[in-house]
């Protein structure tokens, strides 16, 4: 088991016993104590946990995203086909609003051979498209949140008011006809709803398993959604339901 698999494991151990062992988790690994403890000390630095005798202590809360670089190592294939469809969806010469987030990096990198207006909402994406030739870049101010870089506060919200642009690539925590998309950080709400504002058509993106979570916050109902972009693991019925509410779902 590689690295990546290994601390996805142990965060959803995590999410369920909120207390592992060490030896416990070699034993599911298959990996040895001392590779585990390497693990354990690494997501410690992230923050996911707190490491005590023999082993270690949850320190995400319920419904609380998991970190940015552990995250970013998730579903990176069925991402990067996300992505590639929604670089099908747009055409050369549009503006861009590119929310935060993993699955929204990934469509950043796919866009860097276009001719387009990129308006990044992370740090991340800005640097992926900072030396894109084609890509004119701009950057709304804001405070960024460790770790994620992701751009909010009243800054954030005033350059998104203020922008008319023509599509809008949307990152999803949670997503349902019932619940709408949620948000696991309330800062990122207003952003996200300004974002969705200012743009004539928004694209969500997220792999299926966003189909299965809620987050805290509530961002807008699946009606201001235009198009859903997702993998084959996302609930049938879900897609239905999408479907049904007048959204158009590409599934990858």
């Amino acid at each position: 088991m590689e690295g990546s698999e290994r601390s996805l494991a142990i965060i959803e151990r995590l999410r369920t016993a909120e207390r592992v062992t060490v030896a416990e988790l070699a034993e599911e690994t298959g990996c040895s104590e001392m590779t585990i403890r390497r693990d354990l000390d690494h997501l410690a630095e992230q923050g996911v946990l707190r490491r005590v005798r023999g082993g270690a202590v949850s320190l995400l809360l319920r419904g609380e995203a998991t970190p940015f670089p552990v995250r970013e190592h998730e579903a990176v294939e069925v991402k990067r086909r996300i992505a590639a469809a929604v670089d099908g969806l747009l055409a050369d010469g549009e503006s861009v609003i590119i929310d935060s987030g993993t699955t929204t990096l990934e469509v950043a990198r796919a866009l860097a051979h276009r001719r387009i207006t990129a308006i990044p909402l992370d740090l991340h994406a800005v640097n992926a498209l900072s030396a894109a030739p084609g890509v004119r870049l701009l950057v709304p101010g804001g405070q960024t949140a460790p770790g994620e870089l992701s751009l909010s506060g009243h800054l954030t919200e005033t350059s998104l008011r203020v922008l008319r642009a023509d599509t809008t690539v949307l990152g999803i925590c949670g997503l349902s006809a019932r619940h709408g998309v949620t948000a696991h950080d309330l800062a990122e709400v207003p952003v996200k709803q300004a974002a969705v504002a200012s743009a004539r058509r928004t694209i969500a993106v997220c792999d299926g398993s966003k189909f299965q979570r809620t987050g805290l916050g509530h961002v807008c109902p699946v009606a201001d959604l235009d198009v859903v972009v997702t993998d084959a693991s996302a609930p049938r019925t879900a897609l239905d339901e999408l479907e049904e509410a007048g959204v158009a779902v590409h599934v990858v």
